[in-house]
């Protein structure tokens, strides 16, 4: 009964160490796509998916998660998360501990490709593709902007205890409405033209720093230990559904800007 105790408690801390680091989960991640697919031109939309073998893109919405510790793909590992300084400047980071760059050095390395691709192999072409269709969600996730002064912290969602990190990538989302990707897509795909125009206004860097002044007050709603509550998700909810919209937005915008 012991050494069953102490496997499930092995079996329970990797779970939430290897959730952390994820940008929005399975579910924010497709839900990012299948907005941006709405609003691919019809050229665009046939070009990437020729790319990738005929998949949707929605299908490799969460791919660099998948591959993001294996060998092969073990330097993109510090490429999911974006850096700022104390007046929310965006910083590019090229080296962290033993991993290269952030995710503004890695969109440096993959942008050069993918506006230069009939230069290209398809499998560098379509790897680069993955890694920006993952990429522009990601910069996007509350969490996933790192702060100077701001170091990580647990919270408690029932009586789960997860990183308040891994709360913003997916389980705020899943445990609010329950939706599908597809649901959250219908309910989040809302804006006129002139808004989403606006919206995709602006660099990369741009839209880091935007999302770093918008999140930033993630960090006034919790601190450590607190346990997370209906009001706190019906506040924060809204937060994370914005970011996902305006996210497949933006996507769609590089997407049709490379290849239509």
């Amino acid at each position: 009964m012991e050494k069953l105790k102490i496997f499930l408690l092995a079996v329970s801390v990797l779970a939430l160490s290897s959730f952390q680091g994820y940008g929005w989960g399975r579910t924010g991640h497709d839900a990012v796509t299948a907005i941006a697919e709405r609003h691919l031109t019809r050229k665009a939309k046939a070009a990437v998916e020729d790319i990738l073998d005929g998949k949707s893109i929605i299908y490799y919405s969460k791919w660099m998660d998948d591959v993001r510790r294996t060998p092969e793909y073990g330097y993109t590992t510090n490429w999911h998360v974006g850096h700022v300084d104390e007046d929310f400047h965006a910083v590019v980071a090229e080296k962290h501990g033993k991993y290269n760059g952030d995710c503004l050095w890695g969109l440096r390395k993959i942008m050069p490709v993918l506006e230069n691709y009939k230069e290209y192999d398809d499998s560098t072409v379509q790897v680069n593709l993955k890694f920006l269709i993952h990429l522009i969600g990601d910069m996007h996730c509350p969490s996933h902007v790192y702060y100077a002064d701001l170091e990580e912290f647990d919270v408690l969602l029932g009586a789960r205890r997860l990183s308040y990190h891994a709360l913003w990538d997916s389980g705020l989302i899943d445990s609010v409405h329950g939706w599908s990707y597809s649901e959250y897509a219908d309910m989040l795909d809302r804006a006129g033209k002139k808004e989403m125009e606006a919206v995709c206004q602006g660099s990369f860097e741009d839209w880091l720093e935007e999302s770093a002044r918008t999140c930033r007050c993630i960090y006034d709603w919790a601190g450590p230990g607190q346990k997370i509550d209906q009001d706190f998700k019906n506040k924060a909810i809204g937060l994370a559904e914005h970011q996902i919209m305006i996210a497949g937005y933006r996507l769609a915008s590089v997407l049709n800007s490379l290849f239509d």
